[in-house]
């Protein structure tokens, strides 16, 4: 067997979910920083392409003097990025088991993927971010739709009508990122260690949230708070933000779906 194939278990292998701590978490971000400073660049490559997009996006924004339409998609972001992680799971991977690095091998497993479940997952990521963006642009056209646009995007945003729409539009986001953290946070890891179906990928994700509901809450909050800091400093933060939270999930997911010794 090559370097490039992956060795998988069965779907029976799945193990039951585990329960996780605080303390857990700490050692993931830990892990997930270590595997990025033992291969940096790894980190950069997977990074560069959401870093140039973001700011590609924010200039053509900025040019039509419509900033405010890439509010949504900069909430939404998060939403995309667990694929710029799909490689560090592989480099956290290899690193694990004391496997050799090398852009071919780890780029043969990436490329080794569109064969398997995650075109099937990347469709169903591609759809629930175009519904978001979908259902941020209504309810702005619901408060702003058929006013005039006077003054800075930000005077528009923090007035009482903006506030109104900031609050209704947090709340559906946030549910809406719930149900997608419980789907995604374990299932993107699993398909690529393991020959399962995306569906049971994301039930047993699911599962593993609702065993921590408290820890992965908090999970949840600190990869949203650590992609937002990224994102402030033109999106460079991203560069660190990506790859540490990327190799960390993969810890994440072998810490709470542990292999039955």
């Amino acid at each position: 067997m090559s370097d490039t194939t992956p060795t998988h278990a069965p779907p029976s292998a799945i193990p039951d979910p585990s329960r996780i701590s605080t303390r857990d978490l700490t050692d993931c971000l830990r892990l997930g920083w270590r595997d990025f400073t033992r291969a940096p660049l790894y980190g950069i490559l997977f990074s560069v392409f959401y870093v140039l997009g973001g700011l590609v996006m924010y200039s053509i924004f900025a040019a039509s003097a419509a900033e405010y339409w890439f509010i949504p998609i900069a909430v939404g972001f998060p939403i995309l990025a667990p694929f710029a992680a799909t490689g560090l799971y592989e480099v956290s991977r290899r690193l694990e088991a004391a496997e050799p690095l090398g852009p071919r091998l780890v780029l043969g497993i990436v490329f080794a993927q569109k064969d398997r479940q995650l075109p099937s997952m990347a469709m169903f990521v591609v759809l629930v971010f175009m519904f978001w963006v979908f259902i941020a642009h209504t309810i702005f056209a619901l408060f702003f739709g058929l006013q005039p646009m006077v003054g800075s995007v930000w005077s528009m945003l923090f007035s009482a009508n903006g506030l109104l729409m900031l609050a209704i539009g947090s709340l559906v986001g946030g549910i809406m990122a719930a149900v997608f953290f419980a789907l995604t946070v374990v299932s993107l890891p699993l398909i690529l260690d393991r020959e399962v179906d995306f569906i049971t990928a994301m039930i047993t994700s699911f599962g593993c949230v609702t065993a921590n509901p408290v820890t992965m809450a908090l999970w949840a909050a600190l990869i949203a708070a650590g992609l937002f800091l990224g994102m402030l400093p033109l999106f460079l933060g991203l560069f660190i933000a990506l790859p540490v939270f990327g190799h960390a999930s993969w810890h994440l997911y072998r810490k709470v779906l542990r292999d039955p010794q």
